[in-house]
């Protein structure tokens, strides 16, 4: 009959080792597909919802910056910065058929690692919010 210590150290064992397959999330949250585009889902304070994806691309950072408030018409000011300074300053209208927006930009790719933060904000004061670092 197995000793009680020998399998709670082979257990031990197995439970490290599976834990060692699994890969670390990196800084910012989110997903990583195969082309090494970040995901993210961002947070309103009203409802709605947001997502912020972001590549590499040809020595530049391709940005999407997407609110969904299911409901049409609605303008938002939309601002995105890489590493604190502002790269985009926008308005963007919900449309149908799902009453979202989705603001998309080419940036500047600098040296290292880039913290892209989005934030729009609509006419009755919601605000959504997204980061990533990639």
């Amino acid at each position: 009959m197995p000793r009680p210590i020998a399998i709670r150290t082979v257990a031990l064992g197995l439970a490290v080792a599976a834990l060692a397959a699994v890969p670390a999330t990196a800084s910012g949250g989110g997903d990583d597909d195969d082309d090494g585009e970040r995901r993210v889902a961002g947070r309103c304070t009203d409802g709605s919802s947001a997502k912020l994806k972001a590549k590499h691309d040809d020595g530049r950072l391709e940005v999407e910056f997407e609110v969904d408030q299911n409901r049409n018409g609605v303008t938002w000011n939309v601002r995105v910065r890489r590493n604190g300074k502002r790269v985009v300053s926008t308005r963007a209208t919900t449309r149908a058929p799902s009453g979202s927006f989705s603001v998309e930009r080419e940036i500047a790719d600098g040296p290292g690692r880039d913290r892209i933060v989005a934030r729009a904000t609509s006419p009755s004061g919601e605000v959504c919010r997204a980061r990533v670092t990639i």
